[in-house]
């Protein structure tokens, strides 16, 4: 079994006339170590008297696979349990970033070995909560030189160097491990001098004290010192050419990285991923899928690299194109590779895909860790589905404030106000202190429900009662908020009195109140500073058009038109999207493409006379040309929204909402007509626009109108 050859072993077995829990044992052990873990399972269920030791061997062999769930359920099950059983749950739910169920299972051990201590020690440091490592630390006297490195590393990794240096000077004994541990960290801070010092002073020096100080020279930029420490090293390792190839690949220097590459006497996978991620982040992503390709191995971390590249290039069907690739080679998802899909989902909305790949987290036995759980929080309000989004905040296992202020923004977005100062208010009975963001959010949800008072009162009170400072984010907040509610004096008045100049951003939000207040003289104002400061931002070119229009100034449209020509500035088509059975249907107006364009059209004819009939009138006055009221009609009938909403209509069951999302602010017309088609219909829209959501049902708009 240890030399891989089951075969035999089964052979050998089965031949046996007698067999002791020993044999077995033997048999699940090797099970586990060569990835057969459905038939280790089936050999436990048949060990006649299975002893602790098989227990462990099985606990183990479904930790490492994340079957966490199956693994306590083994866990709970078990008739005597010993120091190895509890050590394996401390390091399994701490390696999945689940730390307050590692202290559990810590707490539960009625004896406590080094293992465990150092297990528990470990997973607070690796998780980034170094109180409560220190603490644990204080609490007893008897820790050897890995603890006190554990420990030095998790101040070294937070970048609190004072204390590593402290606990470094109070070792009463030191390894190469602590010289390597305190001279990479000052390298990674920045402080070459004290690193190379400490380089200098070491009584023993190894290939990775070495690697650390050309590590550090790259990252701080000193190529030409890092290739000097390089070439004097008395022996390399893979670790030390990654290192040097990792320099040229942070400065942008594809080809002389690519030449040390080639020159490599050992590469692992860590040379190829390294490689792999350079050319993705230069968004090189054909030389990043050739290296992909010619790996002769690959883990998690070069599948999650690949993904991340797709992810982050906007390739969203070749991000999940690779996922499903992924799959198919049996590739063990981790929590990147995770995170990294659900935002992709989050920014197609694709959640049919979404919601299995949270069952895919739940059955690789994750859980809902910080991590994964707040990329599952963005992902589903992102997608519009607000009740698996607070069901998800709920499980959370553990919260951080990205946590929070995902669902305090994603309220917000949604125009559910009220919910999210709710969400405000629990996190103010916790221990996470709101930051900036938080406020950010608390502002823009007052803004989007028209909570002025409120508003006003968060952020002239948030530097007191929250220690936050208001930066332009939050101005332009107030701008929108007051501006929404038609205080267009108080909102330019506030502008004047800023610490600092406006951005476009504030501009564009005293744009968007001019818009809906109907005010074409401050909203050529606010149009010109943002010519001056973003002249190649189209859509400002279109709201200021539109402005004119719903007031009649034909001549000043006409300008707009010209002066866009003239500057090179291109109308970004809108576009609508929406998921359907997997698949995801796109529109654009006057859509003559999509296979059942003929039943659409059919049905919005059709649709739009009984509009009519309930009151609907067309808002003309926003289209931008000088015609008829008639022609103008036609021009709004079959705008990109109301097609994927009549398709959704045709193709999802009732009782299921239809979910669009639109790359540009929807219009007034579609936003009134989909309140008449909400109440026809008996159905529930959520659109998702390049501003906020909106959840149309029964006649009316979570937004209030209020947009």
């Amino acid at each position: 079994m240890r030399a891989g050859r089951v075969g035999e072993a089964e052979r050998l077995f089965d031949g046996m006339p007698l067999r002791s829990t020993s044999t077995y044992n033997a048999m699940l052990a090797g099970y586990a170590s060569n990835g057969r873990l459905p038939v280790a399972l089936s050999l436990f269920r048949s060990i006649p008297r299975p002893d602790t030791f098989s227990y462990n061997t099985l606990l183990h062999a479904l930790a490492v696979s994340s079957s966490l769930t199956d693994a306590r359920s083994l866990f709970d099950e078990m008739p005597v349990k010993d120091s190895v059983s509890y050590n394996v749950m401390i390091s399994s739910h701490a390696n999945h970033g689940l730390v307050s169920l590692a202290r559990k299972y810590f707490d539960l051990a009625p004896e406590k070995d080094a293992v465990s201590w150092n297990g528990m020690l470990a997973a607070y440091v690796r998780n980034g909560r170094i109180q409560e490592a220190m603490e644990l630390f204080n609490s007893r006297t008897e820790w050897d030189a890995i603890s006190w490195n554990a420990l030095m590393a998790g101040y070294v990794q937070l970048g609190r160097m004072a204390e590593a240096q402290e606990l470094f000077d109070r070792m009463p004994q030191r390894d190469v491990v602590s010289w390597n541990t305190m001279v990479s960290g000052y390298a990674r801070g920045g402080d070459m001098v004290e690193a190379r010092r400490l380089f200098d002073m070491a009584p023993v020096r190894d290939v990775f004290t070495w690697t650390a100080v050309v590590s550090g020279y790259a990252q701080n930029g000193m190529l030409e010192d890092a290739q000097m420490v390089f070439d004097a090293m008395p022996e390399r390792n893979a670790v030390s050419w990654n290192a040097m190839v990792a320099a040229y690949v942070q400065r942008r220097m594809m080809e002389k990285a690519k030449e040390l590459f080639d020159m490599m006497p050992c590469r692992n996978v860590a040379s190829w991923n390294t490689m792999l991620t350079g050319y993705a982040q230069a968004g090189l992503l054909d030389e990043a899928r050739t290296v992909f390709d010619m790996m002769p191995q690959k883990d998690a971390v070069s599948w999650a690299a690949m993904l991340a590249a797709y992810a982050q290039g906007g390739f969203s069907d070749e991000t999940l194109q690779l996922f499903i690739k992924m799959g198919r080679c049996g590739e063990w998802v981790n929590r990147s590779a995770f995170a990294c899909l659900l935002s992709t989902c989050a920014d197609i909305a694709a959640l049919e895909c979404g919601m299995q790949l949270h069952g895919r987290l739940i059955k690789a036995g994750y859980g809902l860790g910080r991590f994964v759980g707040n990329a599952l929080l963005a992902m589903y309000f992102k997608c519009g589905n607000m009740e698996d989004a607070r069901n998800a905040f709920e499980e959370m296992e553990e919260r951080d404030t990205v946590s929070w202020n995902t669902v305090i923004a994603g309220y917000a977005r949604h125009g559910f106000g009220k919910e999210a100062l709710e969400v405000f208010d629990m996190m103010r009975m916790t221990s996470t202190k709101p930051d900036d963001i938080t406020l950010v959010g608390v502002l823009a949800a007052c803004s989007h429900s028209g909570l002025v008072e409120k508003g006003i009162s968060y952020f002239y009170s948030m530097h007191r009662d929250f220690g936050v400072a208001a930066k332009p984010e939050h101005y332009t907040c107030m701008i929108d908020l007051l501006g929404r509610a038609g205080r267009l004096d108080e909102a330019q008045g506030l502008m004047k009195d800023m610490p600092f100049e406006p951005d476009a951003t504030m501009w564009g939000a005293l744009l968007g109140a001019s818009r809906i207040h109907r005010n074409p003289e401050l909203g050529r104002t606010a149009a010109e500073k943002i010519f001056e400061l973003e002249p190649e931002n189209g859509g400002m070119y279109v709201l200021l058009s539109n402005i004119y229009a719903s007031s009649g100034k034909w001549r000043d449209v006409g300008k707009m038109r010209v002066m866009m020509e003239e500057r090179g500035v291109k109308k970004v088509p809108g576009f609508s999207w929406m998921e359907v059975q997997n698949k995801v249907h796109t529109f654009s107006v006057g859509d003559c493409v999509h296979p059942e364009k003929e039943k659409i059209y059919a049905f919005l004819k059709d649709l739009d006379m009984r509009m009519k009939k309930a009151g609907y009138v067309s808002a003309t006055e926003m289209v931008l040309h000088d015609v008829e009221d008639e022609e103008k009609e036609n021009m709004l009938k079959y705008h990109s929204e109301k097609l994927a909403v009549a398709y959704g209509i045709l193709n999802i069951p009732l009782g299921r909402p239809i979910r669009v999302i639109k790359n540009l602010r929807v219009c007034a017309d579609c936003h009134n007509a989909f309140k008449y088609i909400s109440a026809i219909e008996g159905r529930l829209i959520i659109l998702r626009d390049s501003n906020r959501f909106h959840h149309f049902r029964d006649g009316s708009c979570s937004c209030g109108d209020y947009w």
